[in-house]
């Protein structure tokens, strides 16, 4: 089936959706982005990932395109038009395109560009993957330093997932200066003698929407979390270990670099936080 997809104010089959070869995120990847997963056919955790679009684009200096409101009118318009009972709303803004290429920035008033578009994931809350667990190399992390501004910028995350695939493994978790900063898609945790450890929030990693919901979840739930730095080392002999991301929930971590954590099964804090969002998100979704 053909989607239909949102293109500058226009609802059109995705075979007739266009964009400027001058468009800056084409050309710059100067654009930031965002996922919404959607579960019952209803958005989770849309307003973080509204309020995190804003600061993406405050940081860039970047005009909204629409309001928060609208945006959410279009994304249940493109959900409701598409059928997605589980699946993700991709939304992108860039800077626009003033006619031609150039380094410097458009002039202020160059209307932005905002697309968006569905994917539909029938198996997204119930994935073959969170029963049997990711296996995760690590790699060198050599992107640039704002992290946290979620920018279109995924070349090296994408470089990393083919380099974990080559490496018959699912996913691969970077390291700067002898730490862990985070996966390629996703925020990085382990677990020890009952204690989740994850690295604080910097402009080193993205501030995920589903991270916080997760930690405060598991404070709720009585669950020790101490946020500092940790090695990879660290993580290869935790108990079990876990990422977090908008598109994937909380996804345990059953192998880290050839080590097998625990017994080599998703481990049980892991699958408990998964359980308790999951259910939260279906009670909060909008």
């Amino acid at each position: 089936m053909t989607r239909t997809v949102y293109v500058n104010g226009e609802y059109l089959p995705e075979t007739e959706a266009k964009v400027s070869i001058f468009d800056r995120g084409f050309l710059m990847a100067d654009a930031v982005y965002e996922v919404t997963s959607v579960l019952d056919g209803k958005l989770i955790d849309f307003d973080g990932h509204a309020v995190r679009l804003k600061r993406s684009l405050d940081e860039l200096e970047m005009a909204e395109p629409c309001s928060q409101q609208e945006l959410l009118e279009i994304h249940r318009k493109l959900v409701d038009l598409n059928g997605i009972v589980a699946g993700l709303v991709y939304l992108q803004v860039t800077r626009g395109s003033d006619g031609d290429r150039d380094f410097v920035f458009p002039a202020a008033d160059t209307p932005p560009s905002l697309v968006l578009f569905t994917q539909s994931k029938p198996s997204l809350a119930d994935s073959p993957e969170s029963k049997r667990g990711a296996k995760i190399i690590s790699i060198e992390d050599i992107r640039w330093g704002r992290r946290d501004i979620k920018t279109v910028q995924l070349l090296y995350p994408s470089m990393g997932k083919m380099m974990a695939k080559k490496a018959g493994c699912d996913d691969a978790w970077m390291i700067e200066d002898g730490y862990v900063t985070e996966g390629t898609s996703n925020n990085a945790y382990f677990v020890k003698n009952g204690k989740i450890v994850t690295r604080p929030l910097s402009n080193d990693i993205l501030h995920g929407i589903t991270r916080k919901a997760v930690l405060r979840l598991a404070q709720e739930a009585q669950m020790e979390v101490e946020e500092r730095l940790f090695t990879i080392d660290e993580a290869k002999t935790a108990d079990e270990a876990f990422t977090t991301s908008a598109s994937a929930f909380v996804m345990p971590v059953v192998e880290i670099d050839g080590a097998t954590l625990g017994d080599g099964t998703p481990g049980p804090i892991a699958r408990r936080l998964r359980e308790i969002y999951l259910d939260e998100a279906r009670k909060t979704a909008i």
